[in-house]
């Protein structure tokens, strides 16, 4: 499966100022970012290596080529980072065939913006072969685009994937909502001028001007996000 881009369009279908929603996946939408570092875990002690329980959150959120290669410098370890992200997602495939969690809240939003002909979009740094494992459980219909972190130029931190979506949807960065969980991926959206609702999984995220945090996914539906944006 390939970016599904689908033809521009400029409001939601109510008219709101609201244009889209773009929302991260692993630890957003499904809680998978604790699956992410018990197999990082399992694949170095393979190799011969404990990781320290303090480097969980320095890989939390970000890129497989950034993870992966802090924990191979970090570690010493005998590996290429071509050969560990194989292992890397091989060893999550095989852990979301077994279960995959969605987060508390992740159903009823994604029905109620689908309800709202709300304009969404997947937008991950997790590579297209997961992504699209995931899409199975979280329903591709939910999405107009889904973005991969090995699809685009440049991955969280960097605006790319969001700068993406937006424009794939044909929306205004500024008129997009982003729900998030780390701080790699606020940081991201941030960076591509979107209204930015944190919800932290593993690490706190303080709040800020353009960003607000909230403690589950609970809390956010599709009013609270409309609230997010301004008619400019």
């Amino acid at each position: 499966m390939t970016s599904t881009v689908p033809a521009p369009m400029t409001r939601t279908a109510d008219g709101s100022a609201l244009q889209a929603v773009l929302l991260d996946m692993d630890g957003t939408l499904v809680d998978t970012e604790g699956f992410w570092w018990d197999v990082e875990v399992e694949v170095f002690a393979r190799l011969g290596h404990t990781l320290d329980d303090s480097w969980r959150h320095v890989v939390v959120g970000g890129p497989m080529t950034r993870s992966a290669g802090f924990l191979i410098e970090a570690t010493g370890a005998d590996i290429t980072l071509p050969e560990l992200t194989v292992l890397l997602n091989e060893g999550f495939e095989e852990r979301i065939g077994r279960a995959l969690p969605l987060m508390p809240g992740a159903t009823r939003l994604l029905a109620e913006l689908s309800a709202h002909r709300i304009p969404t979009a997947l937008v991950s740094a997790s590579h297209r072969r997961i992504i699209d494992r995931v899409l199975t459980s979280l329903g591709p219909r939910h999405f107009a685009l889904t973005v991969a972190g090995d699809e685009v130029p440049r991955t969280k931190p960097h605006p790319d994937p969001y700068l993406f979506a937006a424009a794939g949807l044909g929306a205004d960065p500024a008129r997009c909502a982003v729900v998030e969980d780390t701080a790699t991926g606020v940081a991201a959206a941030e960076a591509a001028g979107c209204q930015v609702v944190a919800v932290p999984s593993v690490a706190p995220i303080p709040p800020a001007p353009g960003r607000t945090v909230v403690g589950s996914l609970e809390e956010v539906d599709l009013t609270f996000l409309r609230g997010l944006i301004s008619f400019r």
